[in-house]
This record gives structure tokens, sequence and C-alpha cells, in this order.
């Protein structure tokens, strides 16, 4: 694979918030998963994760800063887990164990997981707003953050809203001034578009698109033209970017700056745990180094090849990503809606 020069500003930071992280485990099979027979692994990895933290690992493992904030205690086999990966945190104590989640990997690269729920959060929303608004602050040695990234799922006990919340005490800390990005769905996601809260760029997946704006999203992945024309419909509400992830269909990527589209390069899938959350953490280390719309897009969909490429819920550098073998294409429009102020 050829390899290109990566530039991550020295002086920008990216906050990932992963409300319901877990130890993620993976069992690699060396053939198809046989259901109710005893099968042996031929790999096994435990690796904290969460769709933050997974795009915290990936700023890391490419040289970007960052901060991930999550629930859990200091001995927390999630939070030693970051620690020893070199991943700084910002955690809120819970008094009670994250989860563990199991994923099943097939040699076709096909995966099946199993997430458990999760602790309890009731009552410690406040508490997580306001370390979420800490943590994209200015520091003694450097700026506030250029982004918050709000990913996962919500644990039991948080409200329906509680995305909005989060996004709403960081906008009233720090205004524009910090960008927000969002990488989730169901009735949270839903809740948020509709609070009327301002999102800097969303990050859905075609069932997720399907869930806001309706469509089908096997259409989507076949047809990039509609795929686009439903990432505009997101746009409407409140969004100002739609980075669309389609699998091996490529990505879509809707702005102000028009309308983009991408093919997926071909690989050989191990394993598609983190995958879309390597595309976001790749599109937003281009962003961060100054890149333009297409080369954002490219290294989006090269950073998530690269992650499906790879084994468990590994993830890779921009080192080893190659965007130059991404073929980007603009689609002309006579108009680009733009989002809702």
């Amino acid at each position: 694979m050829n390899q290109q020069e990566h530039t991550v500003h020295p002086s920008t930071r990216i906050v990932t918030v992963t409300p319901n992280p877990s130890l993620d485990r993976t069992i690699e099979l060396g053939g198809e998963l046989q259901r109710g027979a005893v099968q042996r692994a031929v790999r096994t990895t435990a690796e904290p994760g969460g769709k933050g933290v997974n795009v915290s690992r990936v700023v890391v493992a490419s040289g970007g800063d960052t901060l991930a904030v999550l629930p859990g205690d200091e001995l927390d086999p999630v939070l030693l887990g970051l620690a020893t990966r070199g991943i700084p945190t910002a955690a809120l104590p819970i008094g009670a164990p994250l989860r563990s989640n199991v994923t099943v990997t097939e040699p076709t690269g096909t995966t099946t997981k199993l997430n458990e729920p999760g602790p309890s959060l009731a009552g410690r929303l406040e508490d997580l707003a306001a370390l979420v608004a800490d943590a994209a602050g200015p520091t003694p040695t450097g700026p506030s953050a250029r982004w918050v990234v709000f990913a996962g799922s919500l644990p039991p006990g948080l409200p329906d809203d509680a995305l909005a919340v989060l996004v709403r005490a960081v906008r009233e800390r720090h205004g524009n001034d910090v960008r927000v990005a969002v990488d989730s769905s169901g009735i949270p996601f839903t809740a948020l578009l509709q609070s009327g809260e301002r999102i800097d760029l969303v990050k859905p997946n075609a069932e997720e698109l399907a869930e806001v704006v309706g469509g089908d999203p096997e259409v989507y992945e076949q047809d990039l033209e509609a795929a686009v024309a439903a990432a505009h419909r997101l746009r409407e509400k409140h969004v100002d970017t739609v980075l669309l992830t389609l699998g091996s269909a490529g990505a879509v990527l809707v702005s102000g700056e028009g309308s983009h589209v991408a093919a997926a390069p071909r690989i050989v899938a191990r394993s598609t745990v983190g995958a879309g959350d390597s595309s976001l953490a790749g599109y937003l280390l281009a962003e961060v180094a100054g890149a333009s719309a297409s080369e954002r897009l490219a290294q989006a969909v090269a950073t998530g090849a690269a992650a499906a490429a790879l084994p468990g819920s590994d993830v890779p550098a921009l080192d080893h990503t190659d965007p130059g073998s991404v073929t980007v294409r603009t689609l002309h429009t006579t108009q680009v809606p733009a989002p809702i102020a």
C-alpha cells in the first residue's frame, strides 16, 4: 500500500464523548459461526471500546491530540486499558463496572455483536454535561478543542434528550468556537435533531439516515445520488455537514461546499468493528489538517477501509491508509440546500 504523509495540527484537540463505553472482546473464528456448536477461536482480543473511544484511538495512533470523556471508575478495565494505550481521559466516577461487549468475526468479514446495556447513569446527566463542557475548554498548554464528538448509544438511566442536553452544554459554554460532531442513532439522535441545537457534522450510515429522513437504506447503498438527496434532507435539520458512510459502497459528503461521493477501495474485510468510527476519525483529522472537502472524504473512506481490513477491533493510523487510491466524484447540482440556522 502506498503511504502518504499526514500532518495533524499540533495545537488542535478532538474531544470525544462516549456515554456508554465498553470493554470490547473480539473472538475471531477460522470458519463460519455455527449456532449451537462448540468452536475454537483462532484469535481473541480485548480493547477499550465505544464509538467515541475508537475515534480517540485512531487520533492517538495518528499522532493527534485527543481527550476521551466517558463514565467509569479509575480502576475499571476500560479506563486502565485506555491509560496503557496512552489515551488521555476525563472520567465521571459512577461506582459500577462498565459493560463488556462480545464480537464474533468470521473469515468472510461477517460480524456478530452481542452488546450489554451498560450501567445506569440515572441522575448523572448534569454531572456529565459539566464534565464535557470543561473538557472542551482551553487547557494550560492550548486553546479550546476544535471538535467535540458525541458518539454511540446512551446507557440506561439517561433521558431520551440527553444528547441535546450535552450539545447545549457545549454551546452555552463555548458558542460556535467549538465544532460539534455526532454519530448516534435511534430516539436520542432523533430528539437531538428535533431540539434545534446546531450540529456541525453528523455521520450516519444508511440505516440511521433512513430512520430520520425516510427511504430505503438498501437504495442508498446502491444509488449514491439518492443517498445525496437524502443527506440534503438531513441538512435541513440544523445540520451543516453530513458524512454518510455506506460500507463497501463507499461514502457521501454533503455540505455547503457541495456534494461529493467516493467509492470504497477493494479490500479483504476481516472485521467491520470500528470501521465507521475510523472513517469519522479520518475525516476529522483531515479537517484539522486543513484538507479540502474531497480530500476529507477520501481520507474518511481510506481510514474506514483500513480498519475493516484489520482483525478484531484494531484501528489504523493515518500513515497506514491510502487516500490517494480513493476516487472522489463531485456532483454538480444547481442548488445546494442550506441548513436551517
